[in-house]
């Protein structure tokens, strides 16, 4: 029977948290991924780990899917809107399954940050406190790659757009913060923990020098207000939901709601976070 189950386990992060554990030397035997579609799964399953079918919008798959497990990572859910439901569907099934521990990952200063992506995770980590059930919650700060992944556009239009006001933003990579997921899910802790967990901070100024330097084109970065990001953005074809949003995002930078002087992540890990040069010529390459 598995000891450790991760939700959303042929997402970007859910594989990379298995991946790891596999490379540190836990047997597939005792990983369970749970995944909405298996055949998504089937590397994972070539290695002997045990591959469980089950939907955070079906609660009714969810029992079956932790049944057994000690250890459960919880993947936060990819739709806004239906994600405290989604949520509380797997706490609800872990809870009856006699999970040991829970761990979620949330978004850092989920308690007391304003960002747009915030307030689902805060009432998820309620949900988890009243459930009872012994937790751990991983408050993520940005994904590197929220960057790196715009390399392209960046190289093509020479210009970092934002809304930070020359704050910085405790980016770490997804392999860092699978890491530490891994690290939080095989670890022995009592009662109830909270990480706040974020890399090496650097200024969006940071960045495009970072970028400038690794790729050697030219990228300079041009701060905005968040109105005169919201138009911009909406200039080059995003809605204007979707440009406010983004836009509200930066100014949750601004104000310093993003950036972290927590060691959680690198003590959790073993190592510093991976420097943003690094995450760059990955991404280049």
């Amino acid at each position: 029977m598995p000891t450790y189950a991760v939700t959303g386990a042929t997402g970007r992060l859910g594989r990379l948290v298995i991946e790891h554990l596999l490379d540190t030397g836990v047997p597939a035997a005792e990983i369970a991924a749970i995944v909405r579609t298996p055949e998504k799964a089937a590397d994972l399953a070539s290695r002997g780990v045990e591959i469980r079918r089950a939907t955070y919008d079906d609660p009714s798959t969810l029992p079956g899917a932790v049944a057994g497990v000690r250890r459960l990572l919880l993947i936060s859910g990819d739709t806004p809107g239906h994600r405290v439901r989604q949520h509380t569907a797997v706490i609800d099934a872990a809870k009856l399954a006699g999970v040991e521990r829970l761990i979620y990952t949330s978004i850092l200063r989920a308690d007391t940050t304003t960002n747009p992506l915030a307030p689902e995770h805060r009432a998820t980590e309620e949900v988890l406190a009243a459930s009872g059930l012994p937790h751990t919650v991983l408050r993520n700060s940005w994904y590197t790659e929220n960057y790196t992944d715009q390399l392209p556009q960046y190289l093509q239009s020479g210009t970092i757009l934002g809304a930070t006001g020359g704050s910085k933003v405790s980016a770490a990579t997804r392999a860092d913060y699978a890491a530490a997921a891994a690290a939080a899910l095989t670890r022995e802790e009592d009662g109830n923990t909270v990480y706040e967990l974020g890399g090496t901070a650097f200024t969006f100024d940071e960045l495009a020098a970072a970028v400038t330097e690794v790729t050697g084109t030219t990228v300079v970065h041009q701060d905005l207000s968040a109105a005169e990001l919201a138009s911009a953005l909406e200039n080059v074809g995003l809605d204007a939901g979707t440009a406010g949003f983004v836009a509200a995002l930066d100014h949750s930078i601004a104000i310093g709601e993003l950036v972290t002087d927590s060691d959680d992540l690198s003590r959790l890990i073993g190592r510093p976070s991976t420097p943003l040069h690094d995450a760059i010529r990955a991404a280049r390459a």
